[in-house]
C-alpha cells in the first residue's frame, strides 16, 4: 500500500524489510560509493550494500528497490586503495566478466570497504595494520555470518524437504538476471538493451511470487509474461502443464533449456 502523503518517504523498518525481501541475503555493510562498470562511462553515486557476496546498488538512500547489483562471490583480485586528483580513494575490483571501479569518500572509508568485501569474498579477515579494530572486530563478525550463511546453502538443499523452512529464494543468491521492476519496466528495459539477454526475472504484481518476461524476435518482437509461484520450498511455472522446480535459478534454466539457448538471461554487466 501507498504510504500517507503526509509522510514523505518510507519508515526505516519498512525500507529494511523490503529490502530484506527482495534480496534474499544478510546485509553486512553499506554507505556511499561511486561506481564505474567499465572505462568508458561516468562514475556515479550509489547508496551500496553489501548483502552475502553481492553489491546491491540504490539510486537514493531511502530507494525500496536497488537499480543495479554485482555479484562480486568470484572476485579473483581487488587492487590497493589509492587516493585520485579530488581527494576520493578509489580502488577496482577484479571480477571474471570485467573490472568494477569504487571510489569512497576517502582512504580509511575505502579500506574499511575494501576490507568487508574481502572478508566475504576470500572467507578471512584481511591482514591490513591501517584497519582499527572495532573495524577489525566487525570483519570478524561478518566472517562468522559469511560461514553459517555458507553452510545453510550447501546443507539446504539436501535437508529443505524434510523441514519447514524459508523459501529457497532467502537461502540462496538470486539469479543474475533477477531485478526489482514493474511489468512495464522490465519490457522497457528488453526493448532497449537486446544485447544483454532477453529474459527478465521480477517480483509479481502480488509482490509474494515472481514473473519472467521475455522478448523473442521471430518476425516481429514477441513479448511474453509467466507467473511464477512461490510453493514452501519450491516454484511453480504457471504453464498449461504446470512446472514445479526446487529454485528460481532452475526456473531460469529450464527457460534457457526449453528453447535451446534462444531465451537468455538479461544481465547489465554483459552488454
Amino acid at each position: 500500500r501507498e504510504q500517507p502523503e503526509e509522510t514523505p518517504q518510507p519508515p526505516p523498518r519498512r525500507i529494511f524489510q523490503e529490502r530484506q525481501r527482495i534480496t534474499g541475503l544478510p546485509l553486512y555493510f553499506q554507505g556511499y560509493l561511486s561506481v564505474r562498470h567499465s572505462r568508458c562511462q561516468e562514475f556515479r553515486v550509489y547508496w551500496t550494500e553489501l548483502r552475502g557476496t553481492m553489491l546491491f546498488f540504490y539510486d537514493y538512500k531511502k530507494a525500496l528497490t536497488y537499480s543495479q547489483k554485482s555479484d562480486i562471490s568470484a572476485l579473483t583480485s581487488a587492487t590497493d586503495v589509492y587516493p585520485d586528483e579530488n581527494g576520493s580513494a578509489q580502488f577496482i575490483l577484479m571480477l571474471p566478466n570485467g573490472e568494477l571501479e569504487l571510489k569512497a569518500d576517502d582512504c580509511e572509508c575505502g579500506k574499511e570497504w575494501k576490507g568487508f568485501i574481502l572478508t566475504v569474498t576470500q572467507l578471512s579477515v584481511p591482514l591490513d595494520e591501517s584497519l582499527l579494530p572495532g573495524q577489525l572486530t566487525r570483519m570478524h563478525e561478518v566472517l562468522e555470518k559469511e560461514k553459517k550463511r555458507r553452510i545453510t546453502l550447501n546443507s539446504g538443499s539436501s535437508t529443505s524437504l524434510n523441514r519447514k523452512s524459508p523459501p529457497s529464494s532467502t537461502l540462496t543468491t538470486m539469479p543474475a538476471c533477477f531485478y526489482a521492476v514493474s511489468r512495464q519496466e522490465a519490457m522497457e528495459m528488453l526493448e532497449k538493451n537486446p544485447s544483454c539477454g532477453n529474459l527478465i526475472l521480477r517480483p509479481g504484481s502480488d509482490s509474494k511470487n515472481y514473473a519472467i518476461t521475455t522478448r523473442q524476435t521471430l518476425d516481429v518482437p514477441c513479448l511474453k509474461h509467466y507467473r511464477v509461484l512461490s510453493k514452501g520450498t519450491s516454484y511453480v511455472i504457471e504453464l498449461e502443464r504446470q512446472v514445479m522446480l526446487p529454485s528460481l535459478q532452475d526456473v531460469v534454466n529450464y527457460f534457457v533449456t526449453q528453447t535451446r539457448g534462444n531465451l537468455k538471461p538479461f544481465v547489465i554487466q554483459t552488454c
